[in-house]
């Protein structure tokens, strides 16, 4: 981006028309896209306001912006009351690929992104019920957890209920399995 003071310096114009207390510190460009760092981390509105004037501007390369997006964190769940054995007459486990289809197929996961693939555990050597772990993408208040902890979704015939969970990385190791 050439003259990215000017750059700032209207963006401002236009957040402080806005009544934000949002501003600009500095913008620059690489190949993976344009950086607009700001004095504290804006609102969708602010956003709003800053994507238009990156689109609208004559020097930007419309190509190296991507969907503009605010800083995000991750939240823990799991779900609890799905079988391991999903399928009638099979002994095929629950799968992530599973896991994801049920969600997607669920009204209340609609504005839900997750941020790696499920993972199914079984509850315990002997039982035939499943936990699945699920990582999403959510705001720092964990706004998008806090909508989906103890609601309760059909998994054919059994109630799946969702919980929050501690975070977990890596890989799990369920030695029960």
């Amino acid at each position: 981006m050439k003259n990215s003071s000017l750059h700032v310096t209207n963006i401002n114009r236009e957040l402080c028309n806005a009544k934000t207390e949002v501003l600009v510190n500095y913008i620059c460009s690489d190949p993976t896209g344009i950086i607009i760092i700001t004095n504290k981390v804006g609102q969708q509105s602010d956003l709003s306001i800053i994507n238009n004037y990156i689109k609208n501007s004559n020097d930007v390369n419309l190509l190296q912006v991507e969907n503009s997006r605010l800083p995000m964190s991750k939240s823990y769940l799991k779900i609890i009351g799905i079988p391991f054995f999903p399928h009638s007459n099979s002994m095929e486990k629950l799968t992530s690929f599973d896991v994801e289809t049920i969600l997607k197929q669920n009204h209340i996961f609609d504005n839900i992104s997750l941020a790696s693939k499920p993972r199914v555990t079984k509850v315990s050597p002997k039982s035939d019920m499943a936990i699945v772990w699920i990582d999403i993408w959510d705001v720092q208040s964990g706004k998008n957890a806090k909508l989906l902890i103890n609601r309760c979704f059909n998994v054919g015939n059994y109630i799946a209920t969702i919980r929050g969970a501690n975070m977990n990385p890596g890989v799990p190791q369920c030695k029960n399995c």
